[in-house]
């Protein structure tokens, strides 16, 4: 109880937390009825609006080819949500997976943070417009292209995590016990990093979404007819100086969503980790 009660405390400590959620929340409800909200097919090329400014027609205006952007903005927050989710899952379940075996069994420790040094040789941007280069466009592809470059931070952070808590002394007196390696890791080991990794799950989240409006700007990630906030703003680039509401709004989306997920992992980071919880 005194835990909650310290925890709810903290919670209402961090104003900013609820700005983020809210946001969070509202995203994903638009990413949800994203057919019901917007008012026209994303897809619908309509020649004689091309270029319009905002209207009460046109929330947000049109592009070159008369499609409406507010739709497509509807429609890609869609994308990007999907892709943050994904990214995040996937990376810690893998790097979790590595991790332990890495922090807890020390024969193979040399060998996978070799291969995970090697890994994060490669600049994120680079490995992924290579993957995504080697194989077929799609969400599919763009969501593996990001999540290789990640697991590495993952890992390195897992196995730092494990390496402190295999030496604390209630683990030496539970291997004293005989206690088995499979009950071990899952009442002891995992149970201390779920804080850490939560954390980083926020920050993960955060640049897969930056990275996939990267790759879909560059023209290697989302396909031109899914629509994307990355895309968009690459099809508006040509036009900044004559339709410059081409680029602002899905910008704002971007820049709006990825400022809400880092507020919620900073106010994570501090109400989860003790040093700085006990300051405020």
């Amino acid at each position: 109880m005194i835990k909650a009660r310290k925890l709810w405390y903290l919670f209402r400590m961090q104003p900013t937390m609820y700005v983020g959620i809210a946001v969070l929340l509202a995203l994903a409800v638009i990413a949800v009825l994203a057919p019901w909200i917007a008012t026209y097919s994303p897809t619908d090329i309509n020649p004689l609006a091309r270029m319009k400014p905002p209207s009460e027609k046109h929330l947000f205006g049109t592009d070159a080819m008369g499609r409406d952007i507010f739709s497509r903005v509807v429609w890609g927050a869609r994308v990007s949500l999907v892709v943050a989710v994904a990214v995040a899952a996937i990376s810690l379940a893998i790097g979790i997976f590595i991790g332990v075996v890495a922090g807890y069994f020390r024969k193979l420790d040399m060998f996978i943070m070799r291969v995970m040094d090697g890994m994060m040789a490669i600049p994120n941007i680079l490995l992924a417009i290579a993957l995504m280069a080697a194989f077929k466009g799609g969400l599919v592809t763009v969501i593996a292209a990001i999540v290789i470059p990640e697991v590495p931070r993952v890992v390195r952070l897992v196995r730092a995590l494990v390496l402190g808590i295999r030496n604390q002394p209630y683990i030496e007196a539970a291997v004293a016990m005989g206690t088995r390696t499979h009950k071990m890791l899952f009442m002891h080991v995992l149970p201390n990093l779920f804080a850490p990794l939560m954390v980083q799950a926020t920050f993960i989240a955060a640049s897969a979404i930056i990275t996939e409006a990267v790759l879909s700007f560059l023209g290697v990630g989302i396909p031109p007819q899914l629509p994307s906030w990355g895309n968009i703003m690459a099809d508006g680039r040509n036009y900044l100086s004559i339709a410059f509401h081409i680029i602002l709004f899905p910008g704002i989306f971007l820049a709006t969503t990825v400022l809400a997920v880092n507020m919620v992992g900073d106010c994570l980071r501090d109400m989860l980790d003790p040093k700085l919880a006990g300051k405020l």
